[in-house]
């Protein structure tokens, strides 16, 4: 049976500014290349038999940051993508606060009742994840890193 690691992208300037990323493919910034090279850093003793990585630049630099220390290539996981976020995709909190206040409230509470406008729900999510992770896990049996976001990691 795989083990699996499960490791966040670096920091991207969005994630600071608190704009809703998603499925924009937006750069780490400084402070994330330095935590993806960390990153790479403290699992060059693991002996990784595979790395996943969701197909957007700020997860596939930090997995490829990784594979520097490894002797795997990153397979891209489509599955392992942000959250859609829809109309809410690119905009800074503080505006979505003010055009969807009752929504953003309920997702910050109880975000497993939410489907943001023109986007998906975390069953959404979930689904499309265990699709990748049964996949995973029928072939792969060693160690095994993938590096997706915050909202697919806590699905």
């Amino acid at each position: 049976m795989a083990e699996l690691i499960l490791a966040r992208h670096g920091e991207t300037a969005w994630n600071v500014e608190k704009v809703f990323r998603g499925r924009a493919d937006v750069d780490l910034d400084r402070v994330g290349l330095k935590q993806a090279e960390l990153l790479g850093k403290y699992l060059s003793n693991w002996e990784l038999e595979a790395i996943y990585s969701s197909p957007l630049r700020r997860a596939l630099d930090t997995a490829n940051m990784v594979a520097g220390y490894q002797k795997v290539a990153v397979r891209v996981a489509e599955g392992l993508t942000d959250f859609d976020y829809g109309e809410w995709q690119s905009v800074p909190e503080q505006e979505v606060k003010k055009l969807y206040p009752a929504l953003l409230n309920e997702w910050h509470s109880n975000p497993h009742k939410v489907r943001t406008p023109g986007g998906e729900s975390l069953e959404d999510v979930r689904r499309r994840v265990v699709e990748v992770l049964d996949g995973i896990l029928s072939r792969d049996h060693g160690t095994v890193l993938l590096v997706s976001h915050r909202v697919v990691i806590k699905s």
